[in-house]
């Protein structure tokens, strides 16, 4: 064990009454929306196949010229009441919106830097706003804040010299002093995501990422903080050197998800962010975006698969420039949703079943407080039957559709047996309420294979 001073601050999951309320939401609402909604992917009449966020870098548009966009940004179809309501109408428990991206602009009236909405033709706090909208509808909110700053004169990807050093140091002033503004400005805040803290420069200020975290717990009690702000002592990220996740959950997951089987990461909390179109998060215009958007029952059978390891689902929506949520975007959220008022009580406040295998057909989830099992198939078998194999000793004793009611089953041999499913496309996948008990009398003994006996 190596003795690290900015190493992990526990070894066990939070199990506080704030960190309990974030687990059992499971499925968040993601927000991208800043000066890159504008241009939406497309420079001087070019789709430019990069996420569109990432426009002024990959692009290479001068400084000046992309800070000229703020003028343009009049929020003309800005309601941050619409957006609250896309977020009722997905299920949507907590909302996370980019306060800053990596081009420094920053969606509240901030008193450390010009680059801000406040300079906009509109002068709105668009974050308050938010915040108001959403708390309405009991929705908790998180903010975004991305460390990395292209327009910051004092921003270094690299410390070569003591004058970058000095510099960075000034920097991470800059960005403790913002971070402290949104904590006392916005104070009923949930959570912060953090971003772009992989640089080499962050990862040699493992201290700085220690007192962000102190800091904002201790102005914020309860507040959740990402694994992706830490870094420890050693430059180690997420985990620390001696293998303990830093933070209260693990942010790792980017458009990917972890293995359906792998059952090592339910011993930690985590969450999974997935953009609607193929790779960009800020909304991009282009059909290189457009033309690969998620189907609905993808999203569930993502939000299922996370559920079903402990993880929450976080997903992204990218509004046009003029403040409007795009209309495929605001669809996929109603139809999720219609799935999620149905199907609810499979996903919010469940988690990892311990002892159900993996079985292919999609996934088992536990309710934390019942107990009560649930199946989520999202790969219903050319058949329409699906086999359940029950850990070792237990029995189904009663079967239920949510919204429907009892379903019958058939018994195959103990633990397992089959149900048939007739669920159309339009309905989504089906769920399975399982009631179980103790297998009446001792388990039959297995037919040998005489394929593999000597």
């Amino acid at each position: 064990m190596i003795e690290l001073k900015y190493g992990a601050a526990r070894q066990e999951p939070r199990q506080d009454a704030a960190m309990q309320r974030f687990r059992g939401h499971r499925v968040g609402q993601f927000i991208h929306w800043g000066l890159y909604a504008l241009p939406a992917g497309r420079w001087e009449g070019k789709d430019v196949e990069f996420a569109a966020e990432f426009l002024p870098r990959v692009a290479k548009i001068p400084q000046q010229r992309w800070e000229a966009l703020a003028n343009d940004f009049t929020l003309a179809d800005f309601d941050a009441d619409r957006w609250a309501d896309t977020a009722v109408a997905m299920g949507a428990r907590y909302m996370t919106i980019t306060t800053k991206h990596h081009d420094g602009f920053c969606l509240w009236p901030s008193a450390h830097t010009d680059f801000h909405m406040g300079n906009t033709p509109s002068g709105r706090d668009v974050l308050g706003e938010l915040v108001a909208a959403y708390e309405a509808r009991g929705i908790d909110v998180n903010f975004y804040y991305s460390v990395l700053d292209w327009r910051h004169p004092d921003w270094r990807f690299t410390l070569e010299n003591d004058a970058d050093n000095l510099a960075f140091a000034r920097y991470l002033d800059f960005a403790m002093k913002q971070l402290e503004e949104l904590a006392e400005r916005y104070p009923s805040v949930k959570g912060f995501w953090f971003d772009g803290t992989w640089d080499e420069s962050v990862k040699a200020n493992g201290w700085w990422t220690w007192e962000v975290e102190r800091m904002l717990k201790k102005r914020l009690p309860g507040v959740v903080v990402n694994s992706r702000l830490r870094a420890d002592d050693l430059g180690a990220r997420h985990v620390d050197t001696n293998g303990h996740l830093m933070g209260d959950y693990e942010s790792g997951y980017e458009r990917r998800l972890p293995e359906p089987w792998d059952t090592s990461v339910a011993t930690r909390d985590w969450e999974a962010c997935m953009t609607i179109p193929q790779a960009s998060w800020g909304y991009h215009q282009g059909p290189w975006a457009q033309s690969t958007l998620k189907h609905p029952w993808d999203v569930v059978d993502m939000i299922a698969h996370c559920t079903s390891l402990g993880g929450n689902f976080l997903l992204n929506f990218g509004p046009r420039g003029d403040g409007s949520l795009a209309p495929a975007e605001v669809e996929i959220a109603r139809r999720v949703g219609e799935w999620l008022a149905v199907n609810g009580e499979a996903i919010y406040g469940c988690g990892f079943a311990e002892g159900w295998e993996y079985q292919g057909w999609g996934y088992f989830t536990r309710d934390t407080s019942s107990g009560q099992v649930f199946a989520v198939v999202t790969r219903l078998p050319a058949s329409g039957r699906v086999r359940l194999q029950l850990p070792a000793g237990l029995e189904l004793t009663g079967l239920r559709t949510p919204g429907t009611g009892a379903h019958p089953y058939n018994r195959l041999a103990d633990s397992v047996f089959e149900v048939e499913l007739r669920a159309g496309l339009e309905a989504g996948p089906a769920v399975l309420a399982l009631e179980t008990g103790l297998l009446a009398g001792p388990a039959s003994e297995k037919e040998p294979n005489p394929d593999v006996l000597d």
